[in-house]
């Protein structure tokens, strides 16, 4: 591929009777922080394939939803909650229905020198509460964040939410909530797997995946917005590319295509 891929799309616009703005140099796209380096191996091999750069900006879904309602200058929404996508659609502050990409997980992460043993019941988690053995423990901002919401919904289906609840350490988003967690800020916490499944975090603790039936799915979206270009159109169809797919795998999502 090249630059030429941004053409093709401006054709396809065109035939499709929408009428983008002209193409950018480098789109904006607000990206949930789950994604944050799944989303920047992307972007990297998008750069390689097309030779056309994207930038990012990372934060909690919620918060970065309601700065597209203010109008902030993305192009394209890609969040952690599907919800979150079908309102802008509702609201006609985009371009075309929102495509759920992948699916995440919940898992959790206890660091080396922690007093807590991970395991996907919680058991550890629960033995540890009882013996008042838990100081701090991480989960991202429920209010904002699907990851948090999804982490309280898991806690509450193990019966620990309410004696956990004034023990949490809570990260404004869910790669703050991770940084707790693996820096040893707190003895644990419920993060995304994808911010696990990393060398980096690797040798740094251990985790286990959480049951799925514990919460709601955690359907990450993406959805183009009114300002977008043939450019954001040229990597919103690449994220659905045996590619980018593949390497969204590789961090412990589960490709939708």
């Amino acid at each position: 591929m090249s630059r030429r891929l941004a053409i093709v799309f401006i054709l396809l616009f065109s035939l499709a009777g929408i009428r983008p703005a002209p193409a950018s140099e480098s789109p904006l796209i607000a990206v949930a922080s789950g994604m944050q380096f799944a989303i920047r191996e992307i972007v990297t091999a998008f750069k390689q394939d097309a030779d056309i750069e994207v930038r990012i900006t990372l934060g909690a879904s919620g918060k970065l939803f309601r700065q597209i309602e203010s109008n902030a200058p993305f192009e394209m929404y890609l969040a952690a909650d599907d919800a979150l996508v079908q309102k802008l659609v509702a609201t006609k502050r985009t371009r075309g229905p929102g495509v759920v990409i992948a699916r995440g997980r919940l898992a959790i992460f206890t660091p080396s020198n922690s007093a807590l043993t991970p395991d996907p019941m919680l058991r550890g988690l629960a033995g540890a509460l009882a013996a008042d053995r838990v100081k701090k423990f991480a989960i991202a901002n429920p209010r904002h964040a699907p990851y948090g919401q999804k982490a309280r919904e898991a806690l509450q289906s193990a019966g620990l939410w309410e004696s956990l609840e004034d023990k949490l350490v809570i990260g404004e988003n869910v790669a703050q909530a991770a940084q707790f967690a693996v820096s040893g800020v707190a003895q644990g916490g419920i993060v995304a797997h994808s911010l696990l499944a990393t060398e980096r975090t690797s040798h740094q603790g251990q985790y286990a995946l959480l049951p799925e039936a514990w919460h709601r799915p955690i359907l990450h979206s993406m959805v183009l917005l009114k300002n977008s270009d043939a450019t954001t159109m040229a990597f919103f169809e690449y994220l659905k590319s045996p590619k980018a797919q593949q390497i969204l795998s590789g961090y412990g999502f589960t490709p939708e295509f």
